[in-house]
C-alpha cells in the first residue's frame, strides 16, 4: 500500500506540472484539495485521467470521486479495491 501511495504521489505531481514539489512533501492524511495540497476541479478531472490511464479505474461522474479524493489515504484506498 506504501508502494501505491508513493506511485500516486508521483503520478499527481508529474500530471499536474507541481514543480518544487516531491512525493515527500505530501502528506498522506492531507487534503488534497482546499487548505492541503490546494487542487482544484480541473486537477480533479487530471486525477481522473491518472486513475484510467494507470490503473483502469473509471469515475462517469466527478462529484462521485470528492470523497474518494479526499486523501492519498484514501485515493490509494480505492485504487487498491478497484484497480483493474
Amino acid at each position: 500500500m506504501e508502494q501505491l501511495k508513493e506511485q500516486l504521489k508521483q503520478h499527481i505531481i508529474e500530471a499536474l506540472s507541481l514543480e518544487d514539489i516531491t512525493p515527500a512533501d505530501i502528506d498522506n492524511e492531507a487534503p488534497l484539495f482546499g487548505d492541503g495540497l490546494g487542487l482544484d476541479s480541473i486537477d480533479a478531472l487530471e486525477i481522473i485521467l491518472i486513475l484510467e490511464k494507470h490503473y483502469g479505474i473509471h469515475i462517469a461522474n466527478a462529484a462521485d470521486a470528492r470523497p474518494i479524493f479526499k486523501s492519498i489515504n484514501t485515493l490509494a484506498e480505492f485504487v487498491s479495491a478497484n484497480k483493474k
